[in-house]
């Protein structure tokens, strides 16, 4: 079979310049990611000229290269000048950093904390510029949620209100459905859901104006059933659909919805692991007997164990989330979704692709692996045979007479 000729040194040349003129217009960061993208396209290329003839070869490593280049290449950005973005959660983690780095972009940061004499406050009060305004605010209280939606009305009447971040989040039991309380289902619904919803609703007027964004963080529990984490992932996951729901709604608009899902961050809230041993104990001492007995205090225990250990591999660098979220504010054409955080597109390909037996198996093996419950261990009595004995009206100790016929 004939083979194609490959190339000249010269055409080959002109390939490179035109794809180095891409390069430079792509506005590409020199970083891990180009560096792999550039070796797996030069083994491509070493694959194509061994098995493919130089028309086909060429659009393989046309279309290979726009992919990646499209990929890579940081969108072009909208100016600050005078935008206004409120941000809820403001006390630690993702909000706190999120405050941070937008007021020294230059934006008026309205920012909302529990309190205003935390920690959290103190340190943005520190470090940040007269722009930025403090505003306590607990999503479960309608009477708050209403006192900054008034203050941001009256405090953005020249600059109008450019973003909402809606990064305020609770989770405060990890243990199974069965055992976590309703009550835990329903403030998690109250903060992670109903308070975020009442306050975009009521900023909607203003964002539609200004034809703005919202910016929601949401988590991969709301899209893949972690153990242990029911209350938390079905707020989650109702707050999702919520912001997908706005997204086609305010198309017309020309308000854009992203909602982040990062990975696993070393935040405040998640590695204080005084509150988690307060939160474990106080669901030990709220448990039912009856539901004590059957699952154990070892059970609880080893989940308990499971979820600190889990923690270990939080990244502590927060940045790729602020990063996300500052793009989902200010790039011309922000993503629906993003996933920053150490192995999350692997995560959601296993969620999406791989048999069913083999996602839980991967969710158990990076986050909580459960162990028998008490009443189903060797020698325990089965875990029905109480209720058996007690539905039972006419026990009868021996066999049964026989009939005659």
């Amino acid at each position: 079979m004939e083979r194609w000729p490959w190339p000249s040194g010269g055409a080959w040349l002109l390939v490179a310049a035109r794809a180095l003129l891409q390069l430079l217009r792509a506005d590409l960061r020199l970083g891990r990611p180009l560096l792999a993208a550039l070796a797996l396209l030069a083994v491509l290329d070493w694959l194509c000229q061994r098995l493919l003839p130089p028309p086909a070869a060429l659009a393989v490593l046309a279309a290979a290269g726009w992919i990646a280049l499209s990929r890579l290449a940081r969108p072009p950005r909208l100016p600050v000048a005078t935008r206004a973005v409120l941000i809820t959660g403001c006390d630690s983690g993702f909000g706190k950093e999120t405050a941070k780095k937008l007021d020294s972009m230059g934006f008026t940061v309205l920012a909302t904390v529990l309190e205003l004499n935390g920690p959290g406050a103190l340190e943005l009060r520190a470090c940040c510029s007269p722009r930025l305004k403090l505003l306590q605010m607990d999503l479960t209280k309608p009477a708050d949620i209403s006192r900054v939606l008034e203050f941001t009305k009256a405090h953005t009447t020249s600059t109008g209100l450019w973003g909402l971040v809606n990064n305020a989040g609770h989770n405060e039991v990890v243990a199974d459905v069965e055992l976590s309380p309703v009550a835990t289902f329903r403030s998690c619904m109250e903060v992670n859901f109903f308070g975020a919803l009442e306050l975009t609703k009521g900023l909607l007027p203003l964002l539609r104006r200004s034809r703005g964004r919202i910016v929601t963080v949401g988590s991969p529990a709301g899209d893949m059933p972690y153990p242990c984490l029911g209350a938390y992932g079905t707020s989650k996951a109702a707050i999702a659909l919520l912001m997908d729901t706005f997204s086609c709604e305010l198309l017309p608009w020309g308000v854009k919805v992203s909602v982040i899902q990062p990975g696993c961050f070393k935040t405040e809230s998640v590695t204080n692991v005084g509150q988690w041993e307060r939160r474990k104990q106080l669901l030990l001492t709220s448990l039912p007997r009856e539901l004590l007995q059957a699952y154990g205090e070892d059970y609880i225990e080893h989940l308990h164990r499971q979820f600190l250990n889990s923690l270990r591999m939080a990244v502590p660098d927060l940045n790729p989330v602020v990063d996300a979220i500052t793009d989902a504010l200010l790039a011309a054409r922000p993503r629906l979704r993003y996933y920053p955080g150490r192995g999350t597109g692997l995560m959601y390909f296993i969620h999406h692709y791989l048999p069913e037996g083999l996602r839980r198996r991967f969710l158990q093996t990076f986050f909580i692996s459960h162990c028998l419950p008490r009443a189903l261990q060797p020698g325990q009595p089965g875990p029905n045979s109480a209720q058996d004995a007690a539905q039972d009206p006419n026990p009868s100790p021996g066999p049964s007479p026989t009939v005659a016929r």
